[in-house]
């Protein structure tokens, strides 16, 4: 599921007043990660995420890892910080522009 420019900056206006749920240690992105990290997106659809330090290309693999353990799809990083969207298709939460 493509999410469309418009429905992106919807999504980034959500997560603006979020807070991270879920907070990466040194271990990084691991399995038992994922599988919070899946209940946390199944309760909320839309989930901030603090990852762990690093550069660049091992933050990319740590969003890498999590959006494919999930399913879900990266709406925006800045930082440390990520946002991951996934839509409940059984009890959808969010409204989304078309």
């Amino acid at each position: 599921m493509a999410l469309s420019p418009s429905q992106r900056r919807y999504l980034r206006s959500l997560a603006h007043d979020l807070h991270p749920v879920i907070l990466l240690g040194a271990k990084g992105a691991t399995d038992a990660v994922v599988k919070e990290l899946d209940l946390a997106l199944s309760h909320h659809e839309l989930v901030k995420v603090k990852l762990s330090g690093g550069d660049k290309e091992e933050r990319q693999q740590q969003i890498d890892f999590l959006t494919e353990g999930t399913r879900s799809e990266s709406v925006q990083q800045i930082g440390h910080i990520v946002v991951l969207f996934r839509r409940n298709e059984d009890e959808p939460k969010l409204a989304l522009p078309r």
